[in-house]
């Protein structure tokens, strides 16, 4: 039963009746993101956590103190830093499920108006909506479920609805209602109607749909798409709109492509979990020589598990809390840097990735680039107007409207040439007037009649609203040239022309762009002549082949792509009456069919799309970044190797390659030519080969091929490159290739976006870095961490990355050291004292001194910084070192342990030497040495002071004196005598004075780089103001 219950249940299309609840069971339309609930919190959090081996570990020695043979102290000394951990980890889990469970109610409790048979309206919350329920949803409202999109109060019979929050496109899309169910009078109109809507299963695709609409009573049908359909999670912008709920809960679009992304470890992560093996490793055989040394005599596994428990503070389980806790402090560091306002962390645990990278990957149109477009050129291939002959363009627009049509402005001209160039101009400028997906919205919810809107353009600033940038700076450059876009609604689009005349089209179809075909098209009918135009723009490549022969197009487009412009290529074709109406009755029997549908579509739209007349070419520019050459200088400098991944074509990315300096001017470039074969794969290879120093470009198809045949031989020569270009490159290739290098050369990765298809790469990357750009916020919620613009990724690795690894590595180790030198007095003691299984710290002491006595020392050494920012930025050369790792290593790790084993063996051997009567002097004198000694080595380990850290010194201090005074550790009498004082004073100087010593004499004859640019950073400083008093 319960496996019945659990079961996975299978899609399935359905058929919804309008005004009937439907029998069949479908997923409530509930919200949940809570991981945990009150029976599974417990359970299941301290399964996740005792997965770790370091907490299993302490759980298991934690337990043994119940057996009376095997404890060696209080149950608290083992209980209570396993109790915290795990109380810490608990908190945050809790707050955090508190929180999702808080916003999940939210959602579902929102109220919605729902349509009842009787005619009125009952409120419903979002979590009780069914499918087939009637839904109002008001503007500004979020869509609580996948709707058919039946009426609006809109009379155009559209809606426009924002669709950030579902595909990361910040630009308005248009809906529109079922057109039978929007010509009805009334809305109660729809329980008298016999009406059934047809779903296809549900779909991940939010950008198709598949459906049907058929009135029985009179026996129509009409197909239903994506352009019907209000997905939940969108927001209405317009109107207010009534739909029909075929889609709940779990089997809505939005819930579909809620996949989790990967969960990321850090370097450092991997690196310490191999260290604390390391000393587990160090336990066993400690554990081993202390008993080959005893004897195996008696009870030996007793006491083989007892010198398990005393040396088991090797293992420091604060390791985990407080490297977790420091990741956090260094996230909020990051947002709170004035510097690079508006950047977000959302993922705390790997802040000290950003101080590793090796291989950054960074996408083009909108991250390096700011996604404004600017019109640059119309190119009518004898001719070209820029950005300082626009003027032209506006004169001849002027012309070319003066009289009807155009024609009677072209008799206005004296000569046969003349009268071309204005037809020419005028027809492209109009072409471009109309072909696009734009509306234009008033400011201050004005929605004004046609006739209104020359009045309304001088009194209410007019926005654009599309779906790309490239299509509102088209519309904007001919407003500019005198044609303006005035209002455009399902059905009509409306000009005025320079001469205030409105010229009305009536749209008859529009075939919007997607990534597929690379074009758009509409057909238009002018009113006043009846003339059926068919206009066409879209990539040189798609174009190319459905124009007539021409023999400037191919070569103009390479000219423009040179100066890094985005080129669209423009065209028409006129069409009779009877042409169009054939061609609509095919269409229409394509998007009635249930399968193949798409395919169909495009084989009728594809039949039209011959013998086009080549109108114009035009050139947009999309700016550059602010101070992307010198980020990108300085990020080279680092020691990074930048890829750029782009979907352009080869000639833009090239330009942009060279424009923003990702490709330095002296370096050459090596362009992989088109690779369909092994064979061809083997000579561009080889000829890559030969050219060393040289940055590579190389299409995605090309990429594709050879990595099929050379995917060793292809990496091993990219990763020589100083820069890599891969244009024409897909969402899936961009991810590929990010885990093509990670399993390459092992390297550290870091990728940069600003788009939805980019998210994958983003999330493949070891450090995914969205920028929140004009394409929406997807990239940047999907990311690690979220950046405003992209120079503030300099900052982000160089200063953040830098000092959260360097920390990170300090803390760590002295972690490590803490539990080190306190074992080594252990099994010392032990050695002394016939191999004896006592502990030398009983009780609190041993809490303590992992706590109270010296973690707020040790904590604070993530405030130290090696290196001002300002240098970091200055020297970038300075990164190079940290993708080596040496910061923490097997190397420094070794350094540590011979450390602590001198200094232990100093602090019990002096204790030992200098005690007189009783243990307990050693006790106190030997723990007393011990907390100043970790004091002091964090004075050592420190580079920078922070005034923070003076205070966590004194108050450890004063912890520790408070502790000694009224918790009677030791005996108070001794404790007063000048004895104790000096001989603690002398054992501490004893275990610290060599090091400082050591680390004085190395500063001295081998000083590190970073305080050498210090040094000459402060007397350049110095020596200018002399200069300058």
């Amino acid at each position: 039963m319960v496996s019945c219950c659990m079961r996975h249940r299978q899609l399935s299309a359905r058929s919804v009746r309008i005004g009937y609840p439907t029998s069949e069971k479908y997923p409530p339309n509930v919200i949940r993101n809570q991981k945990y609930n009150f029976i599974s919190f417990f359970p299941l959090v301290l399964f996740e956590q005792f997965k770790l081996f370091l907490n299993l570990y302490f759980l298991v020695m934690a337990t043994s103190q119940f057996i009376p043979e095997l404890r060696i102290g209080y149950l608290y000394t083992y209980w209570g830093p396993l109790g915290f951990v795990i109380l810490v980890t608990m908190t945050r889990e809790a707050v955090d499920d508190v929180r999702r469970r808080q916003r999940d109610k939210e959602v579902n409790q929102q109220k919605y108006k729902k349509m009842t048979r009787l005619g009125g309206q009952r409120t419903v919350t979002s979590a009780s909506i069914k499918v087939g329920d009637l839904i109002f949803v008001e503007k500004d409202q979020r869509v609580p479920a996948d709707m058919v999109f039946l009426r609006t109060t809109e009379t155009s019979g559209t809606c426009f609805i924002r669709t950030d929050q579902l595909d990361g496109e910040t630009d308005w899309k248009l809906r529109l209602a079922v057109p039978v169910t929007q010509k009805m009078d009334t809305n109660e109109e729809l329980f008298s109607m016999d009406a059934t809507v047809y779903a296809e299963k549900p779909q991940k695709d939010i950008h198709n749909f598949i459906g049907t609409f058929t009135k029985h009573d009179t026996e129509t049908e009409e197909s239903l798409s994506v352009e019907n359909t209000v997905w939940a999670g969108t927001v209405v912008a317009s109107g207010r709109l009534l739909g029909l709920v075929v889609y709940t809960g779990a089997e809505t679009r939005s819930v579909m492509n809620n996949a989790a992304p990967r969960s990321k470890v850090g370097l450092l992560d991997l690196e310490i979990n191999n260290l604390t093996k390391l000393l587990f490793v160090a336990v066993l055989g400690l554990t081993v020589v202390m008993m080959c040394l005893k004897g195996f005599g008696g009870p030996w596994y007793r006491y083989f598990f007892r010198f398990m428990l005393l040396f088991s503070y090797i293992i420091p389980i604060s390791l985990r809390v407080n490297l977790d806790v420091g990741k956090t402090f260094y996230s909020w560091v990051i947002q709170r840097d004035q510097d690079m306002q508006g950047t977000v962390v959302r993922s705390t645990t790997i802040p000290e990735e950003l101080g590793r990278i090796t291989y950054l990957l960074t996408d083009k149109t909108g991250t390096l680039t700011q996604n404004e477009m600017v019109f640059k050129i119309l190119h009518l291939g004898t001719v070209a107007y820029g950005t300082d002959t626009f003027d032209e363009v506006s004169a001849h627009v002027k012309t070319f409207f003066s009289k009807d049509g155009g024609s009677a402005g072209a008799a206005a001209t004296p000569t046969r040439m003349r009268r071309t160039v204005i037809t020419r101009v005028g027809e492209a400028v109009k072409a471009l007037a109309l072909c696009h997906n734009v509306t234009p919205v008033y400011e201050g919810d004005v929605n004004p009649t046609v006739e209104e809107t020359e009045d309304i353009q001088t009194m209410h600033s007019v926005v654009y609203q599309a779906s790309s940038p490239d299509e509102v700076s088209l519309v904007c450059w001919t407003e500019s040239v005198g044609l303006p876009l005035v209002h455009r609604d399902l059905t009509s689009l409306t000009l005025r022309t320079p001469t205030n005349k409105l010229l009305t089209y009536t749209v008859l179809q529009i075939f919007p762009f997607t990534s597929e075909t690379k074009r758009m098209g509409i057909i238009v009918k002018e009113e006043s002549s009846g003339e059926i135009v068919l206009y066409m723009k879209g990539a040189d490549t798609v174009m190319a082949s459905m124009v007539e022969y021409n023999d400037w197009l191919e070569e103009e487009c390479i000219n423009l792509a040179q100066k890094g412009l985005r080129t669209l290529v423009v065209a028409r074709k006129i069409l009779t009456h009877e042409q169009y109406t054939h061609f609509e009755q095919r269409l229409s029997a394509a998007k009635l069919s249930v399968t193949e549908r798409g395919s169909r579509v495009a084989a009728v739209v594809e039949s039209l799309e011959c013998d086009l007349e080549l109108l114009c070419l035009t050139g947009v520019e999309d700016k550059l970044q602010t101070n992307v050459k010198q980020t990108l200088e300085v990020l080279r400098n680092a020691g990074m190797k930048i890829w750029m991944l782009t979907g352009d074509k080869l000639e833009t990315a090239t330009c942009i390659a060279k424009s923003s300096r990702l490709v330095s001017p002296n370096q050459g470039l090596h362009v992989m030519g088109n690779v369909s074969s092994r064979r061809e794969a083997h000579l561009e290879l080889n000829a890559l080969r030969r050219k060393s120093d040289s940055a590579l470009i190389i299409k995605g198809d090309a990429l594709e091929t050879c990595l099929q045949y050379y995917e060793h031989e292809l990496m091993d020569l990219a990763v020589q490159c100083p820069a890599v270009v891969v244009c024409r490159c897909s969402p899936t290739q961009k991810a590929a290739v990010v885990r093509l290098i990670q399993r390459h050369t092992k390297k550290r990765t870091a990728a940069v976006g600003d788009g939805g298809n980019d998210v994958s790469m983003i999330q493949a990357a070891d450090a995914g870095i969205g920028i929140v750009g004009k394409e929406g916020k997807q990239a940047s919620l999907a990311a690690d961490f979220s950046v405003e613009q992209f120079q503030h990724i300099a900052r982000l690795c160089l200063v953040h990355g830098r000092n959260s690894y360097k920390r990170s590595a300090a803390l760590s180790q002295f972690v490590m050291h803490r539990g080190l030198i306190i074992s080594t007095i252990q099994a010392i003691f032990s050695s002394i004292f016939y191999f004896s299984s006592v502990a030398l710290y009983q009780g609190f002491l041993m809490v303590g001194y992992a706590t109270f006595y010296t973690n707020f020392p040790v904590f604070s050494l993530v405030l130290d910084q090696d290196v001002s920012p300002n240098i970091a930025l200055t020297y970038p050369e300075l990164y190079k070192d940290l993708t080596k790792g040496r910061s923490l290593s097997y190397k420094t790790f070794f350094v540590w342990v011979l450390i602590s084993m001198y200094q232990g063996g100093v602090l019990m051997y002096g204790a030992m030497l200098l005690f007189e009567d009783e243990l307990i002097h050693v006790v106190s004198i030997s723990f007393t040495s011990l907390i100043l000694t970790e004091l002091l080595m964090v004075g050592l380990t420190v580079r920078t002071w922070h005034p923070l850290m003076i205070v966590a010194q004194f108050l450890s201090l004063g912890f520790y004196a408070l502790s000694v005074i009224f918790m009677h550790y030791f005996d108070w009498d001794f404790i007063k005598s000048k004895d104790f004082f000096w001989k603690v004073v002398v054992i501490t100087l004893v275990s610290c004075l060599p090091l400082y010593i050591l680390k004085f004499l190395r500063r001295k004859f081998t000083p590190p780089t970073y305080s050498k640019l210090e040094e000459l950073n402060t007397f350049g400083s110095t020596s200018l103001t002399q200069q300058h008093p």
